[in-house]
């Protein structure tokens, strides 16, 4: 279905792909990601397999933002191939599905935060801020020593060998941020893993 694209394009639009089959909720998102970066382009769709003319109409997009739930996929599978095509686009789940059934599996399936439709805007546009930002973040190398203090604490958890849930315990936060932390500080690395992480960390003498 999405065999032969090249997500690796970089695009001076820096659009964002809404895929759902229904109009009002993509349109939703499309006001809420205008509220947060005004000019942005908003792509559109339908179903997973117009992904593809998006790409070579629009280029590679900075963010995805897709329902499990279309007329064309069987959602997570669907998910894991999009990743495949695109690992560097995060992809942010937004669905009806429940999150205590689905979560964790849309997360190992390589998105990066899993909202339900249920959820106040302010926290869509939370989770979609934290991401549409990242695209400018990462564009300079950034050294261990100039990670943020937040990301600093994270790493020292890390070293200690903490899951999520003791984290977000240790830092009085949720574990949905502690996971947005992580991810932000991964590509912020140019990491993959907590191990990965905390050997740079070590190497640079922060731990």
């Amino acid at each position: 279905m999405l065999s032969g694209i090249n997500f690796y394009i970089c695009t001076s639009f820096m659009s964002v792909f809404v895929v759902d089959d229904h109009p009002l909720m993509r349109e939703a998102v499309a006001t809420l990601v205008h509220r947060l970066t005004p000019g942005t382009p908003v792509i559109e769709l339908e179903n997973v397999a117009a992904i593809a003319q998006a790409v070579e109409g629009h280029g590679a997009p900075v963010l995805i933002c897709m329902d499990l739930k279309l007329p064309d996929t069987e959602g997570l599978p669907s998910l894991r191939e999009l990743k495949r095509y695109c690992p560097d686009v995060p992809v942010v789940v937004l669905t009806s599905l429940s999150a205590v059934d689905y979560e964790d599996l849309a997360l190992q399936a390589g998105a990066v935060a899993y909202i339900e439709k249920s959820a106040a805007s302010t926290q869509v546009m939370d989770v979609l801020q934290t991401f549409l930002n990242l695209e400018q973040e990462v564009k300079a190398p950034v050294s261990v020593q100039k990670l943020s203090k937040r990301q600093k604490q994270l790493l020292h958890l890390l070293d200690k060998g903490q899951s999520n849930r003791d984290i977000a315990e240790s830092l009085q936060i949720s574990e949905h941020t502690v996971k947005v932390h992580l991810w932000r500080m991964f590509r912020r690395l140019n990491v993959k893993s907590r191990s990965q992480a905390s050997h740079l960390a070590r190497t640079q003498g922060l731990l």
